[in-house]
């Protein structure tokens, strides 16, 4: 047991560096966290992380090497992920100016945050889409896992499936104790209508941000 700890160490720290550096999907859960809260932010956490499990399946039997190899599969993929974002971003800014617009015409006391109601479910889902329809996502499990599998320790792709098992449990750890982090820190901030609409355009602005970076990534 010791040894087989010892072995997997590299990998581990890796995980952890990996996980615990700033990219996509943490900006993406932030964004929820303010906006929408804990609950939101959690589910939103395991859309991504059920998002990338399923590379982790097709990784493991050999479908993202069409993506990787197959330029116009790849271009598929990233463009449909393009266009589901900047949708996303430009529900959000519509949201916020409609809100906006009502608080202007309204003569009622300042209320807390309000924003477009989004469920639990349709957090999960969300988070799912975004990470599915990113090619990158696979490209990366490609490329980062055949690193730690040691042929003498068995099938190849079990191992797959567990070293890619292992980075999802350590990325929801990570991201679940953000989660937390982000959902206290705004706890504390009493908000407004106009501070929750100015919060959805920052959220909208994001993904789109996300669309253009993922539309300028190469393959």
């Amino acid at each position: 047991m010791i040894e087989l700890l010892v072995a997997y160490t590299p990998f581990l720290i890796a995980a952890l560096l990996l996980n615990i550096s700033p990219g996509p999907d943490m900006a993406y859960i932030v964004g929820q966290t303010a906006v929408h809260g804990r609950k939101i932010g959690l589910f939103s956490s395991l859309g991504v992380i059920s998002g990338a499990f399923v590379h982790v399946l097709a990784a493991t039997f050999g479908l993202s090497a069409i993506l990787a190899t197959s330029a116009l599969a790849f271009a598929i993929v990233k463009w449909i992920g393009v266009a589901y974002l900047v949708w996303l971003g430009i529900g959000a800014l519509r949201s916020s100016f409609a809100k906006s617009e009502s608080d202007a015409q309204s003569a009622e006391p300042a209320a807390p945050i309000s924003t477009k109601p989004m469920t639990a479910f349709g957090a999960w889902r969300q988070g799912v889409m975004i990470d599915v329809l990113n090619p990158k996502v696979a490209i990366f499990f490609m490329a980062f896992l055949p690193q730690f599998i040691d042929p003498s320790r068995g099938n190849g792709a079990v191992q797959f499936l567990v070293l890619g098992l292992m980075v999802l449990l350590i990325a929801f750890v990570v991201e679940g104790m953000l989660v937390l982090a982000v959902a206290s820190a705004a706890g504390r901030i009493k908000g407004s209508r106009k501070l929750g609409a100015w919060l959805n355009r920052a959220l909208g602005g994001m993904f789109i941000a996300l669309g253009i970076r993922l539309a300028i990534s190469q393959q």
